[in-house]
């Protein structure tokens, strides 16, 4: 629901409610105002018969006195009965019985009093005087004057003002009640959005905002999430478009420079082999010494060589010429290029291939690469010997589909890396410039295929490598 129509309602229930609460006191006032006016007109009533009796019986006694105990607690202050003459013959005040009143004064109905009548005070209202004038037949007897205080009337009245006045105070309270309750509500999460609006500020992108409710605060709250998903891809665009534009100039450094440096590796390349022949034909006492020492450069050589010829395949579309290849075959005619280096960092490498493993379809060139990297990195990271396992199956989930792993034993690579190890140029080597694994798995990728990797620190690292057995799969 909106702030507006929550708005809304909120004030037209304040409004039923005053409305329902002032019209039920009002009825109870006038029941209670009707039941006290007829209260006052029986006593009157009453005290008018009683003066007609005194007033025609022949009788002495008085039977004012009597009644008058109970109709003072109505509010009749005063009876009087004057005979024709204007004497006052009977009086609930003794004092005034023998005085006589100006006849010609005297009006019949109702009218206001002096207020001198007793047990009136200052806050009580002003007295009415009720002359009724008494007539048996054609005869004009006297008058019977009843003198009486409103004050319960009023008390009815001052009771139902304050009544009013506490409903009306009540319903505002609680309007303002719910008034206090919207805005904590709708300021809270204001505040909270706000807060995570510096956090994006500062560039956290990672910062997502609850959609809790349909009115305007989850409407701010679904415009801030798409704000900050936008930012989220205009982020990752900009970093593709900084990769592309990188690998862009890569390539282009890579081409202009793979001759100017694979050449004078070549040279150097022959030129040890001819410096130990004639090394070996004129110093035969050290010849041992200078072949070592040739195999080392030589292993250089090939490996400043490696890393051109990658720095150039990343630079450049893959090429990818499938054919159906055995993989022990593949294994057999790979690993005697990378056995120094194996054995140099006292690793060993063991197969688990499953007996019946089918051929693969696969470029065999490329794929070498992938296992060279894989058995390299496994031996630089078991810098004190260790083994490295490699292994086929079929794939048990996927029909057609085989399972290449490679294990080893070494140092593992930390949580934090693992989602970077296949980013370009990433490297926690002091050696290398990081294109190893970007490139093998973008061969692994031109194979239609998937890689990936499980590590726990000191406990080696598991690569796995799932490829299809067929053209079209993956």
């Amino acid at each position: 629901m909106k702030l507006n129509a929550k708005l809304i309602l909120i004030m037209l229930s304040l409004l039923v409610l005053a409305v329902i609460t002032l019209f039920s006191l009002n009825q109870f006032s006038q029941m209670a105002l009707v039941q006290e006016i007829q209260d006052s007109s029986q006593e009157i009533s009453k005290a008018v018969q009683i003066s007609i009796a005194d007033l025609t019986s022949e009788a002495e006694t008085s039977r004012l006195t009597g009644f008058f105990d109970g109709a003072r607690q109505k509010g009749i202050n005063e009876i009087n009965i004057i005979n024709s003459d204007g004497e006052i013959i009977d009086s609930t005040n003794p004092d005034k019985i023998g005085k006589i009143k100006d006849v010609k004064k005297l009006e019949t109905g109702v009218k206001t009093a002096p207020r001198k009548a007793e047990g009136a005070s200052i806050l009580s209202q002003r007295p009415y005087d009720v002359v009724v004038p008494v007539i048996v037949g054609d005869e004009h007897l006297g008058y019977v004057q009843v003198n009486m205080l409103l004050d319960n009337i009023q008390n009815i009245q001052r009771s139902n003002f304050i009544k009013r006045l506490v409903a009306t105070a009540m319903v505002f309270t609680v309007g303002i009640a719910f008034t206090i309750y919207l805005a904590r509500r709708y300021t809270a999460p204001i505040h909270r959005l706000a807060e995570d609006f510096k956090k994006v500020s500062a560039g956290d992108l990672t910062v997502t905002f609850p959609v809790e409710s349909k009115d305007e605060i989850g409407e701010l709250a679904a415009a801030f999430n798409e704000m900050v998903e936008k930012l989220r891809e205009r982020e990752a665009l900009e970093k593709r478009l900084y990769e592309a534009e990188h690998l862009s100039r890569v390539g282009q450094l890579a081409s202009g420079i793979a001759h100017e440096i694979r050449n004078p590796l070549n040279y150097i390349s022959l030129a040890i082999d001819h410096l130990r022949a004639e090394m070996n034909a004129n110093c035969p006492e050290r010849s041992a010494q200078m072949t070592d020492v040739a195999d080392k450069i030589r292993e250089e050589v090939r490996r400043a060589n490696y890393m051109v010829v990658n720095f150039m395949n990343y630079g450049r579309p893959l090429k990818v010429r499938k054919s159906q290849v055995d993989y022990r075959d593949l294994l057999e005619r790979t690993l005697p290029v990378v056995q120094a280096k194996l054995t140099e960092q006292g690793a060993v490498v063991e197969t688990q291939i499953e007996a019946n493993l089918p051929p693969l379809w696969l470029d065999p060139e490329l794929m070498r690469n992938c296992i060279t990297n894989f058995l390299t990195n496994g031996a630089q990271a078991m810098p004190a010997g260790g083994t490295i396992t490699l292994g086929a199956v079929m794939d048990p989930e996927r029909d057609g589909w085989a399972t290449l792993t490679f294990a080893d034993q070494g140092v593992g690579i930390a949580e934090d890396d693992l989602e970077k190890i296949f980013q370009p140029y990433f490297t926690t080597k002091d050696l290398g410039i990081g294109l190893g694994l970007a490139i093998t798995e973008r061969i692994i990728k031109a194979h239609g295929g998937e890689i990936t990797v499980a590590s726990s620190p000191g406990k080696g690292t598991v690569f796995t490598v799932r490829l299809p057995m067929e053209e079209g799969r993956g």
